[in-house]
Order: C-alpha cells, then structure tokens, then sequence
C-alpha cells in the first residue's frame, strides 16, 4: 500500500453532489509528462515535492508494469490513436519524411485519434500542451492544419504544435487554430496549467451536461532546464549527496513499497559517470544546480496537477473522473549547453543559460534501471502509470502488475465512454485498435490475457512477452543494430542478467516473432544513420493524405 493523505474534499460538496457525480460516463483526464524518469516521484524517495501526484497515487492504483514507446513523437502517436507508431506515420520525429509510410513524419489518415472517436459519442474534448504529431513545416501559421489539434478532434487547445524550445518568451505557442505570443512573466508549465483550469471552468459553466476528455501534456520536465527561481529555491543544495547515494535511497524506497522486487537488483551506475566521491567540490555544487532546477520543473507540474484537481472538486466533478499519469519516455541523457562556471549558478533556470541534467541524472531518474529515452530497455519505455478515480476505485493505494501500454488508452476510453471505433472515417480506411482496455484492472482488478508487446524506435528493438524481454540497442553503422540480448523480466527487471546463450531456441522464436510484427506494422527498414542530422529538405514533405 503506498501511503498517502486522502484527498480533502472541497467545502460545499455534499454526498448528494457526490452521488449524482458518480452516475453517467465518467469524465477523463489524461496528463503526460515530458521525459520525466521512472521513479521521479516524491513517494518513491526522489527529494523531489510530488504532493498531488502522491495523493493521486495514494488513493487510486499504481500500475507498475507500464509501458511508453521511448520517445516523445511515437508514444504521443500511439497514446492518440491505440496504434503502434509505426502505423501511424510517426516510427520517428517530425522533422523530417524518411521516405517510407512508417516514417513519414506526419500523423496519417489511417489513425483516429481518442478526441475523433469520443466526439462521436457526445463528449467534449480538450487539450493543453505539447502536440508534436504533425510535421515541422506544417506547424507554421501558412501551413496545412489537417493534423492540428482542432483537425483531429479537440474542441479547444492552447499549448505548442512543436517538441521543444523554451519555457518562457521564446515559446511558440498556438490557440485552438491560431498562433499567438507569450506575454510578460509567462512561463509555460504554469500556462499550461492555468489554460486546463480556465477551459474546465468553461465547460462546467457551459457544457455540464457533456462529460469531457481532456488530454493535458505537460512539456515539464524536458530539457532545457527552465524554472521558476522561487521553485528552485526549495531544491538548492538538496542533491549535493550526490547521484550515487539518490539512486541507493530510489532503490530500497521502490523496494519497500514492492514496486519492484527482492530480486531486482540495483542496475549499476551508467560506465560514462563518474563516482559521485571522485568530483571535485565545485562540480558537485554545478551538478547540484542542474539537478535542483530539474526539481523545481517537476514541482511546478505537480502543483498544477493540484490546481486541477481542486478545480474539479470545486465544480463537485471529482468523484466521477478517471484522472491517469505518466510519462512519455524515461529520462534524457542528452546534454545541452556547455561548461557551467558557479558565477552561473544564480541565473541556471532562466532563458540563459539553456543546459539539460544529462546522463549524470537522468541515469537517477530511471532508476533501477538502465538506459534512457530513445532506447528499449526499461529505463527507456517503462512509466509509472496513476490511475485515480473515487466513484469506482475505493481501496486507494494498492499497485497492478497488469502489463500495459499506450495504445491501451483508446480500447479503454472507448468502452469508458460507450463508443463506436470506426472502421472507416472521414472517407479513409483505418487501422484496427491494436491495444487492449485497461479498464478490468482499473476497476475490478482483473487481469487481461497475456500478450505480446513490440517495440522499435532508431533501430532500437524489443519484445515482451510474458515475463521474457528481448531486447538490443543500436549503433551508427549499418545494419544499425547490435546483438540480441533476453531477460527474465520477473526475476530481473533491472536487466542485468543476460539469459542470451541459455535459451536459443526461445530467443529463435522471439526474434521471428518480432520480424514478424516489424513487416506487418512498417517497422524496416531499420535506419540510425543520423536521423536526427537529416533534414525535411533532403527527404521532401510528407503527403497531406499519406
């Protein structure tokens, strides 16, 4: 049981309001976080301020055993459409069209997304945030809109189409169709927020009778480390233990919740990362700093997840809404920015410097385990994922081992809401859900069927099936991918004990299962040749219809 307050219940809201919620289709809030870590979490011993998303996980469920597709575009494509992101379009980013139909860069016609389906049957839909499902060039103000929110299904929006930039003045920021600037003392996670609150005043005022769908995705915590100083403040100092001893409390905190097992063992510290004791005290204090701001991004978050909730007690609406959280990916080991100096340190957080907490942290984030975003080990796809919702969880703080994954949301919603997926939209054939609903093990604790899991992103590939993982990373050299490895997810879920030469004949019919789904869902062919380094121009953009 994850120990944590109840939630306080606004004044004013009676049992009879409390009933009255609690009948109908609930309403649904999704919240995405941005390349925020595994155990990123306050009651999973991270010294980090997570109030909200504790209380939410103390009164609801926590599936442990979750699953994103590594990466910002994919997992958002496949969140939307129940689809692996292959088939969506969006195998890799939006910046460019690789020329084949599983990269072209641009969410396709053959997808719908959770907002085109729910509409249908009469909820209103909402969304604040990041997008990053349509193609660079088609994110400027003359360009197509097809694939904008308000074109794929959302009533009202406010946020940025792209993936990145910053988190004050410099953002590009959109409102429902249009363009528009940031203005003074703007910062984003807070805008974020402050749109979600002002579009559910909106409805309860206008639209009580809907229920609605509201996709809120947070950019907090992605790079660059961007925050508020008074948040910062609060973290200053907090870290100078050091990234050794942070993953050591993660780890027995994980354990003694039974997040993971006796048998996990902590995966060791990342080769490229030096011992903690071995810095120099003025890189500790750096380090420190960076890892303070990243803090105070998650705090800023997890305060506006509060001001959510608070809106929805206010507007006696708590009680029948199905609140969910995770992350769309492990945590970043990119860096950004240069050499910091300790003269620096009073204005890290600002526009300038721009930095990122880099492999040093991010290894924290996703601890126990190993890897990061863009890769298919757990420390790349495996998320926390809180369900919370009174009207039909009433044991708060017990925790699912039911597998589970993003093109699980629309399965789930669409028998939330009693919908009809269709088989064709808009004139377009379109692609069979390929998830399963969630919702017996949200509200009955039943588990589904086993299944098999598949995943792919930069030549990065794995496969989970039950409790066996196979999984390799790839490489800048052609054929672009390096060995196989296999792991027993139930023993070791840390991946730390190869199992590659003690199985062959499993490991055999994995990898042919796993080509088998690659050619069926527009996986090849493979390609980590610089990507990220190609341009939209070499490659020429993505058809409108494609």
């Amino acid at each position: 049981m994850i120990s944590a307050l109840p939630l306080l219940m606004a004044a004013g809201h009676t049992l009879q309001a409390e009933n009255k919620a609690a009948e109908g289709r609930p309403n649904i809030i999704l919240i995405l976080a941005d390349d925020m870590g595994f155990s990123d979490f306050g009651f999973m011993g991270a010294g980090i301020e997570t109030p909200n998303l504790d209380k939410l996980a103390g009164n609801g469920l926590l599936f442990t055993n979750f699953y994103n597709a590594g990466r910002s575009c994919p997992t958002r494509a496949s969140l939307l459409t129940g689809q692996y992101a292959h088939q969506t379009g969006l195998g890799w980013m939006t910046s460019a069209n690789l020329g084949h139909s599983g990269y072209t860069g641009d969410m396709n016609n053959q997808a719908v997304t959770i907002a085109q389906v729910l509409k249908t049957a009469d909820y209103a839909c909402y969304m604040t945030g990041k997008w990053h499902v349509t193609y660079d060039s088609f994110m400027k103000p003359e360009g197509p809109k097809h694939n904008w929110p308000l074109q794929r299904g959302f009533d009202r929006f406010f946020g940025q189409l792209s993936g990145g930039g910053g988190y004050f003045k410099t953002a590009t920021l959109t409102s429902d169709n249009e363009h528009v600037k940031a203005p003074e003392g703007f910062y984003l996670t807070a805008a974020v927020t402050d749109s979600t609150v002002s579009i559910l005043n909106h409805h309860f005022h206008k639209k009580e009778q809907n229920p609605f769908f509201f996709y809120v995705s947070y950019y907090a915590p992605h790079r660059p480390l961007h925050a508020l100083q008074e948040d910062i403040a609060k973290y200053r100092g907090k870290f100078m233990d050091g990234w050794d001893k942070q993953r050591g409390k993660r780890y027995n905190k994980m354990r003694e919740l039974k997040i993971i097992t006796e048998s996990d063992v902590l995966s060791e510290r990342d080769p490229q990362i030096p011992a903690w004791d071995e810095l120099p005290e003025e890189d500790k204090q750096i380090w420190d700093a960076r890892m303070a701001v990243y803090a105070a991004q998650i705090d800023c978050m997890d305060q506006g997840v509060g001001k959510i909730i608070e809106t929805l007690e206010a507007n006696n609406a708590l009680e029948n809404t199905l609140i969910l959280f995770l992350s769309d990916n492990g945590g970043n080991a990119e860096g950004q920015g240069g050499k910091l100096t300790l003269d620096q340190l009073p204005l890290l957080g600002n526009n300038e410097p721009a930095q990122s907490y880099r492999a040093n942290w991010g290894n924290v984030s996703n601890t126990p385990f190993r890897e990061y975003k863009k890769n298919t080990h757990e420390g790349g796809i495996a998320t926390p994922l809180i369900a919370y919702w009174p009207a039909k969880i009433k044991q708060g703080g017990r925790m699912s081992a039911q597998q589970g994954h993003v093109i699980d949301f629309m399965p789930t919603f669409v028998e939330l809401a009693d919908a009809e997926y269709p088989k064709v939209y808009n004139g377009y054939d379109i692609h069979p859900m390929q998830g399963i609903s969630l919702l017996p093990s949200i509200v009955k604790e039943t588990k589904t069927k086993p299944r098999t899991l598949y995943f792919e992103h930069e030549a990065n590939r794995a496969l989970i099936s039950g409790k066996w993982k196979l999984v390799s990373k790839s490489t800048k050299e052609y054929p672009y991918v390096l060995d196989w490895e296999l792991y027993n997810l139930k023993r070791d879920r840390t991946e730390t004990r190869n199992l590659i030469r003690k199985y062959p004949g499993k490991v055999d019919k994995m990898i042919r299962e796993w080509d088998k789904w690659a050619k069926e869902n527009k996986v090849y062919p493979l390609d980590n040749s610089g990507w990220a380094e190609k341009s939209a121009k070499d490659h020429g953009a993505p058809s409108i219809n494609k």
